[in-house]
């Protein structure tokens, strides 16, 4: 007989919410291990004592956890979405009868609550994967990536008038210049030291707006962030990538541990800020973040854009092994050359001695660096038969410039030859870049929906305890299931009882436990 369903609604209906949701849940899997509780205590301070009741704190940020786990950067989207999941409704705790929290204050929470709080919760989690097994802390891969920030190119504004662009442009260009002793060539010394009124008619156009969003090709040079910014978002950045779209962004800056790839930092910076100058603040708080849960440090993966040789004298004195790969521009000195370490001079080809002369700072492109310069005299150079290769046309002497940081480089080349060094570069492409894929692709970090540096922090900080939280219900600690391996075990244990506790007990103080 052929089966007709009529749908009618009841007027009263037994319904527990409890009852629909599986065991096997994600979310219920969820709700059962993150705890929140401690959250009422650290944001009490932000409210004041009358008034309507505000949205529940743990409720904000399991909407917001449940928004980078579905991959929804909308604040609009997302309640609408949780509403028709019975699931997220017990997750945030939440009867199907009850209405969601307006989507705008989820918005004015998140802009309530500062970083800390954010940093607080992310610690929370990156805790309970520790607990779990899931760090090792010896290994951390470091890795950047440009985010979108909520800004658009056509926003953009010059920083000062048309009329004072030039004197502004040359203060700029005078700041990023060498200093008079730094001993350059006097062509790369006085370079962009004017502007020409060409250039400043291109910078102005209305034309040039248009070529700021267009792809950027290699040696073109329209999108700069010194004349121009976005007044809807200061914080946003132009990011100037070869191959990619000229866009305002966010530079984010992730750490991630090698055992079971567990994020253990991130924040976020700048986007014209380079890799290498945020490393010492990234260090800095991960090592105390680390310190807390009891790890040390030893090695610290990277790619080329975090060497400089600051950086490696900073983590040499933090005690931390550097797996940085170096530039094929670096050189430890003229080719042919060699270096006195213990008079600090180099030797050229023909056997002449070219002292050090003195120490100065390099600045270039708004970095600085310090150099080392050598110098020798005009009578060592007069005559040799080398001076046609080993001079310029119009020198009379050789001189030239090494960086301070000779030494660490030369340590930090010298590991990555190692075999431990050559494994490395593999093992941080295996760690960190799959995790920003997956941050970017799946857990909402395709772009930032806040303004300002600050509000994209806390997204940052949101997307990696989505990953964390997934990763931890995913892990399953590694058992010893082989019988080689247990037995090799239970070796161990009785040659620490025989070797270390036995020997101990029979001194003449603990005479009193021995059987007679």
């Amino acid at each position: 007989m052929q089966g007709k369903k009529i749908y009618q609604e009841k007027l009263f209906n037994n319904f527990q919410l409890s009852d629909r949701v599986p065991r096997s849940s994600f979310y219920r899997r969820l709700k059962d291990v993150l705890h929140l509780d401690f959250l009422y205590k650290k944001t009490k301070c932000y409210y004041g004592n009358s008034g309507q009741q505000s949205i529940d704190p743990i409720v904000f940020f399991k909407l917001c956890l449940v928004g980078y786990l579905e991959n929804i950067i909308s604040d609009r989207q997302l309640i609408e979405h949780c509403s028709m999941r019975l699931d997220i409704l017990y997750f945030v705790g939440y009867d199907i009868d009850e209405t969601l929290p307006w989507h705008s204050s989820i918005s004015r929470t998140r802009q309530l609550f500062p970083e800390e709080i954010f940093e607080e919760v992310f610690t929370h989690v990156l805790e309970m994967c520790v607990k779990k097994g899931m760090v090792a802390g010896r290994a951390q891969a470091i890795d950047s990536a440009p985010i979108k920030a909520n800004a658009s190119m056509d926003s953009l504004e010059l920083k000062v008038p048309k009329q004072d662009l030039s004197s502004h442009l040359k203060t700029v260009s005078d700041t990023n210049d060498n200093d008079a002793e730094s001993g350059d060539k006097p062509n790369e010394k006085n370079r962009d030291q004017e502007l020409s009124d060409a250039k400043l008619n291109v910078i102005t156009s209305d034309k040039h707006k248009e070529n700021l969003s267009g792809i950027h090709k290699k040696g073109s040079t329209n999108a700069n962030n010194k004349t121009h910014y976005s007044p809807t978002n200061p914080d946003a950045r132009i990011s100037v990538k070869p191959g990619k779209a000229v866009k305002l962004n966010y530079h984010s800056q992730l750490s991630v541990d090698t055992a079971h790839h567990v994020i253990t930092d991130i924040n976020a910076y700048h986007a014209d800020k380079k890799d290498s100058q945020c490393l010492e603040d990234i260090v800095e708080r991960l090592s105390a973040r680390l310190w807390k849960f009891g790890f040390v440090w030893e090695d610290l993966l990277a790619d080329t854009g975090y060497c400089s040789g600051e950086v490696y004298a900073f983590l040499e004195k933090k005690g931390v092994q550097a797996y940085i790969s170096i530039p094929d521009s670096y050189k430890g000195g003229p080719e042919g050359f060699t270096y006195n370490k213990e008079e600090d001079h180099y030797i050229c080809p023909n056997g002449e001695i070219i002292p050090f002369k003195k120490v100065f700072t390099h600045r270039y492109k708004g970095n600085q660096t310090l150099k080392k310069q050598y110098c020798s005299s005009s009578k060592q150079c007069k005559g040799c038969a080398l001076a046609e290769k080993c001079l310029s046309k119009t020198a009379r002497y050789k001189r030239f410039e090494v960086t301070y940081y000779r030494e660490e480089y030369e340590r930090t080349k010298a590991r990555l030859k190692t075999p431990k060094g050559k494994h490395m570069p593999l093992k941080r492409q295996s760690t960190v870049e799959p995790v920003f894929g997956t941050l970017t692709q799946y857990l909402g970090l395709r772009k930032i929906n806040t303004i300002g540096i600050k509000q994209a922090n806390k997204v940052m900080h949101l997307s990696a305890m989505a990953y964390n939280l997934k990763k931890y219900l995913k892990f399953n600690q590694k058992l010893v299931k082989s019988d080689a391996k247990r037995e090799r075990l239970t070796r161990l244990n009785q040659k620490f009882l025989t070797e270390l506790i036995c020997p101990f007990l029979r001194l003449p103080n603990f005479a009193i436990l021995l059987p007679i």
